[in-house]
């Protein structure tokens, strides 16, 4: 009697692969570029900035962009001004608010 041996370790490891990649698919598709396009547009957005624009931070405090500099951004408040950095504005704002 001959007993075929048949190799299965090497199909298991082709499905393996095959789902590592797909995870790791997953991953850039669900996680990695969504995150970088909304990198993208806040840098935009931060680097768009003019005096007079209303802004609105990360942390909820609405203000007008008073000075700037490199890095950070001057606020006019309702009493008083604030410094901060660029990548703390979340948004700019309607001039309705």
């Amino acid at each position: 009697m001959i007993l075929l041996q048949t190799d299965t370790t090497g199909a298991s490891q082709y499905s393996s692969l095959i789902f590592l990649a797909l995870l790791v698919a997953m991953f850039y598709f669900l996680l990695i570029r969504p995150q970088r396009s909304r990198a993208k547009k806040q840098t935009e957005m931060a680097s768009s900035l003019q005096i007079g624009d209303r802004v609105q931070t990360f942390g909820g405090v609405y203000g007008v962009v008073d000075s700037m500099d490199e890095d950070s951004v001057v606020l006019r408040l309702e009493d008083g001004k604030m410094r901060i950095s660029r990548r703390a504005i979340g948004s700019k704002t309607s001039d309705q608010d």
